[in-house]
């Protein structure tokens, strides 16, 4: 059982001049406000229990970077 509070799906640069961006990380925050950043891995155990959190239900903060928020 997991007690996340907050999953986030972080952004990077894909290209210098900042105009392309690719997801690379969860920012995770739990109910205790510990934060971790898990990488996009399907081996990773965190990686894996957010998969399941996410079928079961969970949502995840998706806010991609565009010209106007960056």
């Amino acid at each position: 059982m997991n007690n996340f509070k907050t999953v986030e799906l972080l952004y990077i640069a894909q290209t210098k001049d900042g105009t392309d961006y690719i997801p690379y990380n969860y920012k995770v925050i739990y109910e205790d406000n510990s934060i971790i950043c898990v990488p996009l891995n399907p081996q990773n155990r965190h990686y894996q229990e957010i998969q399941k959190w996410i079928a079961e239900g969970g949502v995840v903060i998706d806010n991609p970077p565009t010209q106007e928020n960056i």
